[in-house]
């Protein structure tokens, strides 16, 4: 039978254990949400920790050290996809290559991605989600789901380009000074940029901007933070320290912290699009860190505005 190589049990392994260990430390009752995984190798796929495998999937028997039933079939998916939607059922499922097929080759990075992907799960298995988002009124028309990607906002219309390039500088001048005794001002700057950012922009785009930045920012904020929760308090399995590529979670940690601020500092949405809102979002939400703490509590009863997390004494 098709079975899932070592290195890779290794991996997933892994995320689990880091997953299961740390994710409450970071939002509550995360634990709550399903984590079930789709591994796309190069010929087949592997089922993990799913309840209700549709029937094209045959069983290869119950796998002690991923604590599950693992199931198979032959590969439909590109090898280097990395998604979270409802794969077979209603359950969000985890859709990912082996890490040597992916844009982050290397054990360590992709655990922190299939981690990022852990979170998009809590975000769907919310009970008003999928209302809430159609309430956005911003599918027009497809309801495939991708026009979260297709939406044809304005990013490379020039004014915009360069207001979002200012608002940019202007986080990253506000999360630089966020414990100095520039803080007060500089934040207040930055609000007021992202207030003549939003009244330039549609009620439409506003909208999908803000979607963006609370779906994808924070999945890469809760990337970053599950590692550097993980690099204080956690030690990786022996299994997993002895892979070749294995590298240090506060490496790691690290490296996702300078990637985002560098990708700030170089943020051009003409050519990026809609990726310039996880980085953006990312620092949104280490800020929200140092001015309120409790933030994430409010996170899921308000959702798509993180300028609401902001105080109100400060964001008029």
């Amino acid at each position: 039978k098709p079975s899932i190589s070592e290195i890779d049990r290794i991996r997933i392994a892994e995320a689990f254990r880091i997953g299961d260990e740390v994710q409450n430390k970071l939002w509550t009752d995360w634990s709550n949400a399903p984590f079930s995984m789709l591994l796309i190798t190069d010929d087949y796929e592997f089922l993990i920790r799913h309840p209700k495998p549709s029937d094209e999937f045959q069983s290869i028997g119950y796998d002690k050290l991923l604590k599950s039933e693992v199931f198979w079939r032959p590969r439909k998916f590109q090898k280097n996809f990395i998604a979270t939607f409802p794969a077979f059922n209603k359950m969000p499922v985890i859709v990912v290559g082996k890490a040597e097929n992916t844009t982050d080759k290397t054990s360590t990075r992709w655990v922190f991605v299939v981690l990022h992907e852990h979170f998009h799960q809590l975000q769907f298995s919310k009970p008003t989600y999928y209302d809430d988002v159609n309430a956005l009124n911003l599918y027009r028309g497809d309801k495939s789901g991708m026009w979260a990607i297709t939406f044809t906002f304005p990013y490379k219309e020039k004014k915009i380009v360069e207001r979002f390039r200012h608002l940019s500088d202007q986080l990253v001048e506000a999360y630089n000074a966020r414990r100095s005794s520039e803080a007060k001002s500089k934040l207040i700057n930055y609000l007021a940029s992202r207030k003549e950012f939003a009244e330039i922009l549609s009620s439409d785009d506003y909208r999908y901007a803000s979607f963006q930045l609370w779906q994808e920012g924070i999945a890469r904020y809760t990337q970053y933070r599950m590692a550097e929760i993980s690099a204080r308090s956690l030690r990786p399995s022996k299994a997993f320290r002895e892979l070749k590529d294995f590298t240090a979670i506060k490496i790691e940690a690290d490296r996702l912290l300078k990637t985002t601020l560098d990708e700030m500092l170089t943020l051009d949405m003409a050519s990026s699009e809609r990726v310039v809102f996880y980085s953006f979002g990312a620092i949104e939400g280490l800020l929200l860190d140092e001015i309120d703490p409790k933030w994430r509590s409010k996170y899921f009863e308000t959702k798509f505005a993180l300028e609401k997390f902001y105080p109100a004494s400060i964001n008029k």
